[in-house]
């Protein structure tokens, strides 16, 4: 009485999983300084760039070069067109 039963394979036997790959690390972005928001004149510290008309004065726009945006509420101003 013989059965054709299959034995658990050894350890020579067992299929190797391939290893993981590392991936490359993210790049962190880095956060825009305060000083390059602001220019001082005469003692007093100027806005280089427009504040959001929806979000008010705390919140600057992002200069996209032919429009400003602001990144809290997604406002946009587009930028006079140069002849």
């Amino acid at each position: 009485m013989s059965k054709n039963v299959e034995e658990a394979p050894t350890e020579e036997e067992k299929v190797e999983k391939p290893e993981k790959v590392e991936k490359p690390e993210k790049r962190k972005k880095k956060e825009k300084p305060v000083f390059s928001l602001y220019k001082v004149e005469g003692g007093k510290a100027v806005r280089l760039r427009p504040t959001c008309e929806r979000c008010g004065p705390g919140y600057f726009m992002a200069d996209h070069g032919d429009r400003y945006t602001c990144g809290h509420c997604g406002f946009t101003r587009y930028k006079p067109a140069e002849k």
